[in-house]
């Protein structure tokens, strides 16, 4: 299976716009991009909490 060209990607982008429309089309995009930065947000915070545990093990 082959990866999809650039005109494949222009005309699915079109039936998607067409599809929900531009206003809610860029509401999804909008919140996708929130749940990306949060989910981003997340990982580093758990790299963090994990970079203090091995400091707190280490010391004991």
């Amino acid at each position: 299976m082959r990866m999809p060209g650039g005109v494949e990607l222009i005309i699915v982008l079109v039936i998607i716009l067409l599809l929900f429309g531009p206003g809610r089309l860029s509401k999804i995009a909008g919140e996708l991009g929130s749940g990306i930065r949060k989910f981003r947000e997340g990982i580093s915070e758990g790299k963090e909490d994990e970079a203090e545990n091995d400091d707190e093990a280490t010391k004991e």
